[in-house]
């Protein structure tokens, strides 16, 4: 019997507790962790490092999913559309290029269909995609609070008023996606 083979997909769409969320919803994912990358300072980052915007650094979500149950193209066309690509910087209220769009790539193959995501999905939107596309350097996985943040604080504010409505969106554009 074969094994399948799991996979890491690594993006960035604003606050990691969103980025999370979503993915936790969908067939295929095995496990979502939240953590930082792309940036220039040495040694393992610290949310409140990042916060400032001065480490360079993302926040981000590392993806294991099942490409037999869900491609990495169907899970880049769900992050794309669950999240606004078109404002540098920022999402909602977030701002700062810690909270940028952004796809880090594993491979060639990954880039090659991250490109081909980027561009179907530009005629979606009114303005300009600026997602940026790197290859992943080191991603550092974020402190212990906050993993499966949403699951374990859904009556807090910013769940109530920021990820349940990104979680709608998701429903009700990627129904067939979900678990």
């Amino acid at each position: 019997m074969e094994v399948n083979k799991i996979e890491l997909a690594i993006v960035g769409g604003g606050c990691f507790w969103c980025v999370e969320a979503i993915f936790n919803q969908l067939k295929g994912v095995e496990k979502v962790v939240s953590g930082y990358t792309g940036g220039t300072v040495p040694g393992t980052p610290t949310y409140k490092e990042v916060c400032s915007g001065l480490t360079g650094h993302a926040e981000v979500v590392q993806v294991r999913f099942d490409p037999s149950v869900i491609s990495y193209h169907d899970l880049l066309e769900v992050f794309m559309t669950t999240h606004d690509p078109t404002t540098l910087n920022r999402q909602g209220g977030d701002t700062g290029t810690q909270y940028r769009s952004v796809i880090y790539f594993h491979d060639a193959v990954q880039k090659k269909t991250a490109e081909t995501v980027l561009m179907n999905v530009a005629a979606y939107y009114d303005n300009p995609i600026v997602t940026e596309l790197s290859a992943l350097e080191k991603f550092h996985e974020a402190e212990e609070y906050h993993h499966d943040y949403y699951a374990n604080n859904q009556e807090q504010g910013f769940c109530q008023v920021v990820i349940a409505p990104k979680l709608a969106k998701l429903r009700q554009k990627h129904s067939d996606k979900l678990k």
